[in-house]
């Protein structure tokens, strides 16, 4: 979707980007609740992120109450993200 897009020469961390992109993707019903978000290698290669920045957009979206992490199998859309 355009603006889903990393602006590698904005002054905008690249995390808060990602974070952003993501956050408006569950926004849009695109990732819903009970979801998977995409792993990190995925955005790494989708993105052209580093994985620390995946891993920091995650967990910012953690921290927002809009994504879950559970061990061993990944990030998921919370359920009280709706």
């Amino acid at each position: 979707m355009p603006g889903d897009e990393i602006d590698q020469l904005s002054p905008e961390p690249r995390y808060l980007q990602l974070a952003a992109i993501l956050r408006g993707q569950i926004e849009r019903g695109e990732l819903r609740s009970g979801d998977a978000l995409p792993s990190q290698a995925t955005m790494v290669q989708r993105y052209g992120v580093a994985r620390m920045t995946a891993s920091r957009a995650v967990r910012l979206l953690v921290d927002e109450g809009l994504a879950v992490i559970v061990p061993g199998m990944g990030a998921f859309v919370a359920r009280a993200a709706l």
